[in-house]
């Protein structure tokens, strides 16, 4: 009950942070996309509203100069419009500049004689200019013409003030051109504001946007989550589903990587489970052997104490190279198994059938010799076509005919063995490479039943197959066929001979 309950919130332990990190994903998603919005919305919204203020600020000052213009050409004619006369003093001047500009909105003119205020247009200001001290300081006696900006209680006034001269009047007039700025550019700034809003409500788009894309985007992961909690040290079946994303793209990948990384660890728990299996079950029987001997042993008599110690040997020597066997076996299927290299497969012929003529008592024949360069791993080759030749040597009578021949063609190199022996069953010829079995003829490997497992598993290892060739007493042809580069392929998994 206690071991459950600490398994449980181990779990639960570890789902929370999964749940966690995807959420954290999904919000950083979201929080990155927002903050793209946020940065464009905002660098565009800030460049129209500069770009439009700048604008409307090049109006007014070109409106101020062509006011300017219009007042220097009324007063360098010196005739009132009015009266087709000569203008006889300041005042006139003054009144008959603004009588006959239209001011335009947020656009005020005002004459100053002699600093004093005298005229304004009749277009109503937000505050009164006229009686503003710190304004009429500033443009009532100016002696040349002017330009610049001013406070004011209704924000910024840009103005110019152009000073005014007649020879026979000896006061001193000025004629003030202003704009209220801030009033001027309250259409842009309040399109600025619809501006904002609008982006107030895209960034809510977004979000909402965002939220269900990063959760497509995501749900792969969520996909590699569950199955991964899902998989067990008894079912390791479980994959990630693959139509969860589309072909080729980096989601898709990762679920192609992560299967295929489970089909390894799925592959080597295999491999160990299938090792301990074979190994329980045939060290089972020498142990049972050595054990039932030794319990009927009889120390007195030293006949038996001799028999016994000789079976009991015998059975070791048997369970150290059934060990050695199974040992091969499980490195078969590890990248480092093979030591590829270039290799003369004629010499590399010749020199295993220098070794295989040692089983003794045989008819021993080279009938091909294959010429030219291979990639493999020479010393594993030679450990396949000697199992085969003690193979073909335990099954043929003395005397017998052995045939050993290597052939290259079609991208591929081939070693065969060919003896006389009983053949094998066709429905045999595939069983007898599994591990530990033979054919009912008794045709198979040698000892434990390992011998032509360990054969099928080179050729694999190399990228190539063991197969058999054969009729019921009409002998036997094994072959060895491997891709003339086979280099370092990843190791195959070889099941039960399949």
């Amino acid at each position: 009950m206690t071991a459950t309950g600490t398994t449980t919130a181990r779990s639960a332990s570890v789902r929370r942070p999964r749940h966690r990190a995807l959420s954290t994903a999904r919000a950083r998603i979201i929080g990155w996309m927002l903050l793209l919005v946020l940065v464009a919305l905002g660098a565009l919204t800030l460049a129209t509203w500069r770009l439009s203020v700048g604008d409307v600020d090049r109006r007014m000052d070109d409106a101020l100069r062509s006011e300017i213009e219009e007042f220097s050409t009324l007063t360098e004619s010196g005739i009132d419009p009015a009266t087709g006369q000569a203008f006889t003093g300041i005042d006139e001047v003054l009144n008959a500049a603004i009588t006959y500009n239209l001011a335009r909105p947020n656009e005020k003119f005002i004459g100053y004689v002699d600093g004093t205020f005298a005229y304004q247009s009749r277009q109503k200001a937000p505050v009164p200019l006229a009686s503003d001290p710190d304004f009429t300081a500033l443009v009532s006696t100016v002696t040349r013409p002017e330009a610049g900006s001013y406070g004011s209680a209704a924000g910024e006034v840009r103005y110019v003030a152009v000073p005014v001269r007649l020879e026979n009047d000896p006061r001193a007039g000025v004629l003030v051109a202003a704009y209220f700025a801030d009033r001027e550019r309250e259409d842009v700034n309040q399109t600025a504001r619809l501006m904002l809003a609008a982006g107030a409500v895209t960034m809510l788009l977004v979000a909402a946007g965002a939220w269900l894309v990063a959760g497509r985007i995501l749900r792969p992961l969520r996909d590699i989550t569950t199955t991964a909690r899902s998989i067990t040290d008894v079912d390791l079946s479980r994959r990630i589903p693959r139509s969860s994303s589309r072909p080729g793209d980096e989601i898709g990948e990762l679920a192609d990587t992560v299967n295929a990384m489970l089909d390894r660890v799925e592959n080597a728990v295999a491999v160990q489970r299938r090792f301990i299996d074979d190994a329980g079950h045939e060290l089972r029987t020498p142990i049972t052997i050595v054990r039932g001997h030794l319990e009927v042993l009889d120390p007195t008599d030293h006949e038996d104490v001799r028999s016994t110690v000789a079976l009991v040997d015998d059975e070791l020597g048997r369970m150290n190279r059934m060990v050695s066997d199974l040992l091969l076996l499980a490195r078969s299927e590890q990248p480092e198994f093979l030591r590829a290299e270039s290799v003369d497969v004629a010499a590399l012929t010749e020199a295993i059938y220098d070794k295989i003529t040692g089983f003794g008592g045989r008819d021993w024949t080279l009938d091909h010799v294959a010429d030219g360069e291979a990639v493999m791993d020479p010393q594993r080759i030679t450990q396949a076509v000697v199992a085969l030749a003690d193979n073909a040597a335990r099954y043929t009578r003395r005397g017998g005919r052995i045939a050993f021949a290597s052939h290259r063609d079609d991208g591929t190199v081939r070693f065969q063995v060919s003896d006389s022996g009983p053949g094998i069953r066709e429905e045999d010829r595939e069983r007898i490479f599994e591990r530990f079995a033979r054919g009912e003829s008794g045709r198979g490997s040698e000892g434990a039943g390992l011998g032509l497992s360990i054969v099928r598993a080179i050729a694999a290892a190399h990228g190539g197959r063991a197969m058999v060739d054969s009729e019921p007493n009409c002998g036997a042809t094994f072959t060895v066929e491997i891709p003339i580069a086979a280099g370092t392929p990843q190791p195959k998994h070889v099941e039960g001979g399949r």
